[in-house]
């Protein structure tokens, strides 16, 4: 007080002040607000780098550290034998978007240019970046993988000129080396109101199996009498380009666009001539509207969003997971997700569980339309895992662990995940009736859900063994935790296999289909597991191991099996300690904290949430790997389970018989509230507020 009484008013404001200012310096609010929707790289380190995918559910492309360059593009649904493990990959396609650019003769690169930024926009899918080039230019480029064209691309290209300068732009075209039979075209279309000239090369994939093809053109502003001639030029078999030259006076802002389109053989029978016509389609669609058409279809998209009030990080992590997994998926395609989606070419870009069980539920709750071509995949590949089945001597489907393109098992020799990995099946079998249970589609369910519920339960009839007790058992598999391999009644094997076959019990009477009467019986005694103490016991032989992953707690959720809240804690607290602190997939801990969200626990839920995916970031766009301080992004698996502990934990929304309902659940303590908006097929709201 006798400070205050000898400081003036003035004074004594400006000190509250300051004091206010610094406050909000350190808590980080005043000087580091967090865009919801952009995440930027002011500095871009080549050594430290890891790309952000943009990708419309077809196209998949990862930025790199190069200025007006693109590290890979990667199509869904083509795939050749090359790569891991003498199974086929994703191919690695032709990269029709790298641009080259010189000003006065001074090249363009990460060497010569400053002031280097890149963003990822997640609310309209697309990746900018900006330089300056000595005192001569500032140039801005965007990227996209157009949202409403499934094959098509574009680059949008901005030059302002700081002085009186020349540029010096080509697109470039370049095959990797590992596709064979390089063709290059350069044609030009006249029309009496345009040119149209297209820059295209074809290949065919490493053992041949399929014909790729990419084409591009420019798109100009000017009219035709101003626009600028096209040069093209060689450089090798694999790589050419095509160029113009433009003198440009200061203070002038110079735009131009290159769209084009890409595909194979395998999504339609002329991709040479197709990719041609679908670059022309774009041509003549013109850059305004091909950018406008896109932004309408990410804005639909993003009717459906998560909306967290009071952790500005925790709204951009959980929106960046989002946004990958609407981008790397697609309504219609018929196409699955890989653990990796269409980041690049990690494990192979094969379909497993990841998909039915970790991806799956959160774009079944938000967009059900794509969550049903996941499902289509499996029902086009019922009869390969029927085959499968045969195979080794079972009946009914047996899912591969590892998918691809036609269904068959592709999980490389060395993995015994592929023969005994089967929990893969029940999985399919849970993705399918959930898809049911939040659309409530009976024609559905009995055209396409029916016919993989029904023959993935007269697998499991098959594959138990009765014991002298009188038990159903399910011998010699590879649990959902891989580093037990080989064990007898896994838990989560036989929890999924038990709700396999409840499911088929119940969805025969919702179709009017006769119920097989093993079905009931057997998964009335499949026995699951206990320790003396009441903890869940993994396995016949387990004995508290260090674990690889989550697979007890799987049976609180998504199972449902263990529904007594005593019993899920047991379980929690005993196998959370079993859980190495690096090398365990990010949605381990992602269960850990939807469970403990349900259970009241919201200091533990937190913890769990963060520890999900926080340490597995990597620079500059914060972009998930597998594990805590794992190099292999995009992690979309990781990502779908992250988002489950959001909606299904934190939000408490539950997919049920009766459709999507909201169970009790607690939010982080300083999370205001938390919205799920554009829920189900009636596009609901669902809203948690803190009651703290």
């Amino acid at each position: 007080m006798e400070y205050l009484k000898s400081t003036n008013l003035t004074t004594m404001f400006r000190y509250i002040l300051c004091v206010i200012i610094a406050t909000l310096f350190i808590n980080g609010s005043a000087v580091a607000q967090i865009d919801p929707w952009i995440v930027k790289a002011d500095k871009i380190d080549p050594s430290n780098y890891y790309g952000v995918s943009i990708a419309n559910g077809m196209v998949g492309i990862t930025s790199s550290p190069e200025p007006l360059k693109m590290k890979s593009i990667v199509l869904a649904g083509a795939y050749d034998l090359y790569g891991r493990g003498r199974v086929s990959n994703f191919i690695n396609s032709i990269n029709l978007l790298n641009m080259s650019l010189s000003i006065d003769g001074r090249t363009v690169s990460a060497s010569t240019i400053k002031n280097f930024q890149q963003q990822l926009d997640m609310k309209h899918g697309r990746f900018s970046a900006s330089f300056e080039l000595e005192d001569k230019a500032k140039v801005s480029y965007t990227y996209y993988a157009l949202r409403h064209l499934p094959y098509s691309v574009m680059v949008d290209v901005a030059i302002t000129a700081l002085k009186d300068i020349e540029i010096n732009a080509s697109n470039v075209m370049e095959t990797p080396d590992a596709l064979k039979d390089v063709q290059n075209y350069y044609n030009e279309i006249v029309r009496s109101h345009v040119a149209i000239k297209l820059l295209t090369s074809t290949a065919k994939s490493p053992t041949g199996k399929f014909d790729i093809a990419a084409s591009t053109t420019f798109l100009f502003e000017e009219d035709k009498q101003q626009q600028p001639d096209v040069i093209h030029a060689m450089y090798d078999n694999n790589k050419h380009s095509m160029r113009f030259s433009k003198k440009l006076n200061a203070g002038s802002i110079y735009d131009y666009a290159v769209a084009g389109a890409t595909l194979t053989s395998a999504h339609h029978p002329d991709p040479l001539n197709e990719v041609e016509r679908l670059t022309i389609f774009a041509k003549m669609q013109g850059r305004d509207r091909l950018i406008n058409h896109h932004n309408k279809a990410w804005d639909d998209l993003w009717q459906s969003d998560i909306l967290i009030e009071g952790d500005e990080q925790a709204q951009q992590d959980v929106r960046s997971m989002l946004y990958h997994l609407y981008a790397f998926s697609r309504e219609g395609s018929g196409m699955s997700l890989s653990p990796m989606g269409l980041s690049g070419l990690g494990y192979n870009g094969h379909v497993f569980w990841d998909t039915d069980i970790w991806m799956m539920p959160p774009l079944l709750l938000l967009h059900p339309e794509i969550a049903e071509s996941l499902i289509d995949y499996r029902f086009k590949r019922l009869e390969a895992a029927k085959h499968n089945a045969f195979s080794h001597g079972y009946k009914g489907a047996m899912y591969p662990w590892e998918s691809a393109q036609s269904g068959a098992e592709e999980t490389p020799v060395w993995a015994l995940s592929g023969p005994f990995e089967h929990h893969i099946t029940g999985c399919v079998a849970f993705a399918a009736w959930n898809y049911y249970c939040a659309t409530q589609d009976v024609q559905w369910l009995k055209t396409k859900g029916w016919p993989i519920i029904e023959a993935t339960a007269d697998f499991w009839t098959s594959r138990v063994e009765l014991n002298d007790k009188g038990e159903y058992e399910i011998k010699n598999v590879v649990a959902a935790d891989e580093w037990a391999e080989n064990v007898d009644n896994n838990a989560f094997t036989n929890a999924v296999a038990k709700a396999n076959l409840e499911i088929a019990a119940t969805a025969a009477k919702m179709v009017g289909q006769k119920e097989n009467p093993e079905w009931m019986k057997i998964a009335q005694r499949i026995p699951i597991l206990k320790f003396p103490d009441g903890v869940t016991r993994e396995h016949a032989t387990y004995n508290g191991e260090t674990i690889k992953q989550a697979d007890v707690n799987l049976l609180a959720f998504p199972l449902k099996t263990i529904t007594d809240a005593a019993q899920i804690e047991k379980d929690l607290v005993y196998y959370q300690s079993r859980v190495p602190v690096s090398g365990t997939p990010a949605m381990t801990q992602a269960i850990f904290s939807l469970l403990y969200a349900r259970l009241g626990k919201s200091d533990q839920a937190l913890h769990y949430f963060k520890d999900a995916y926080e340490p597995n970031l990597n620079p500059p766009f914060r972009v998930i790997a597998e594990t805590k301080g794992g190099t292999n992004p995009y992690f979309a698996t990781g990502a779908g389970g992250v988002l489950q502990a959001v909606m299904m934990g934190f939000g408490g929304l539950d997919i049920t018989t009766k459709g999507i309902q909201q169970v009790k659940s607690k939010l982080p303590d300083h999370w205001k509230s938390l919205t799920i908006q554009g829920v189900g097929p009636q596009k609901k709201t669902y809203k948690v507020i803190n009651s703290k």
